[in-house]
């Protein structure tokens, strides 16, 4: 049904051309009142967009400030700690179980730095958690950052920051997101493409391909030898590479690359405009309340209500079930209740 109805996108239905030239004169006229309404879109997503950018460099400083505190190269004010902790509600079992753990805390724990594992467990959280694997989270352990910037053309770069590791010698990977020169419909930007950097994986280490062992022996000379075939496999590092969007020349666009091209846009758009500005609220779960929509209520103070209609309906079923018992002990003999045995 979509791709039928896809292909009836800018035909005419023949209803505006049989209608008289008066009246086709006037549809004219609105279609040129609708440019003017679509310039003025499009400069208001110009000007929304110079906002943001605006309202970006103010933010810069604080994400600055949060990774210093991540990483440990410095302490949060007393000031920032306490306002905080102004919005934290905790219950008396809850102070309990933390002053517990303070107290076994060894030295290695009093001396730790930073927030270990602070964008891990923030990704973990997110929208980007389905993407990662369970060796993908032994590179991602060395994240130390993820920022963002726009580029001089419409579109924003993605910056990840790796610490010193096993798996790969880049120090950061990016992810360039560019939309196409002219706005869409309604003046909204239209995603083209996107970019990733290549990732310079050491010897063996590669999470995008595992390598799988064979062993063959030779029919006539009986020796046997191992075959090692490397295959790809999900990774969130696939990330970095992402599917190329169909040309125009392409007629069959497979849908799993719409699907795949669409879910990167998304991962794009949401490390981008939730994840890098509320980090804090994805690393401790705050932000999947509000992702959600749960309401800020009680379960313990609601209980199921059972429908009045429904009740008198089972008293009913159950009447005519005791008439049916009442007849059937006239003319079957007792069945016995069965016995749960046990061996």
């Amino acid at each position: 049904m979509q791709n039928k109805l896809q292909g009836l996108v800018g035909k005419s239905s023949g209803y505006v051309e049989s209608l008289p030239a008066p009246v086709r004169e006037r549809v004219a006229g609105l279609k040129g009142v609708q440019k003017e309404h679509s310039k003025l879109e499009a400069e208001f997503q110009e000007e929304v967009l110079a906002l943001e950018k605006r309202f970006f460099a103010k933010f810069t400083p604080l994400y600055e400030k949060r990774s210093k505190i991540v990483n440990g190269q410095t302490e949060p004010s007393k000031e920032d700690v306490e306002a905080g902790r102004a919005d934290e509600e905790e219950d008396e079992e809850t102070k309990q179980a933390q002053a517990e753990v303070d107290k076994q805390a060894d030295e290695a724990t009093a001396n730790m730095k930073g927030i270990p594992e602070f964008w891990l467990s923030a990704m973990k959280n997110s929208s980007l958690a389905e993407t990662i694997t369970d060796r993908d989270e032994e590179a991602l352990k060395h994240l130390t950052d993820i920022r963002m910037e726009y580029l001089d053309r419409p579109g924003f770069r993605l910056i990840f920051e790796f610490a010193e590791n096993d798996f790969f010698t880049n120090k950061q990977l990016t992810k360039t997101y560019c939309y196409q020169e002219e706005n869409g419909y309604g003046g909204d930007f239209i995603y083209d493409h996107a970019e990733g950097d290549k990732i310079e994986w050491k010897a063996g280490k590669d999470l995008t391909v595992k390598v799988e062992s064979k062993k063959q022996r030779n029919k006539n000379t009986k020796q046997t030898r191992v075959v090692k075939k490397t295959i790809p496999t999900p990774s969130f590092f696939d990330f970095f590479n992402p599917a190329k969007p169909p040309s125009d020349e392409d007629e069959d666009v497979d849908d799993d690359i719409e699907a795949k091209l669409e879910l990167d846009y998304q991962l794009g758009e949401d490390i981008k405009e939730k994840l890098i500005p509320r980090a804090i609220d994805w690393f401790t779960g705050e932000a999947l309340q509000f992702e959600q929509g749960f309401d800020d209520f009680d379960e313990d103070e609601f209980e199921d209500e059972d429908d009045e209609d429904d009740e008198d309906e089972d008293e009913r079923d159950e009447d005519e079930d005791e008439e049916d018992d009442d007849e059937e002990d006239g003319s079957k003999p007792k069945q016995e209740t069965a016995e749960c045995k046990q061996s």
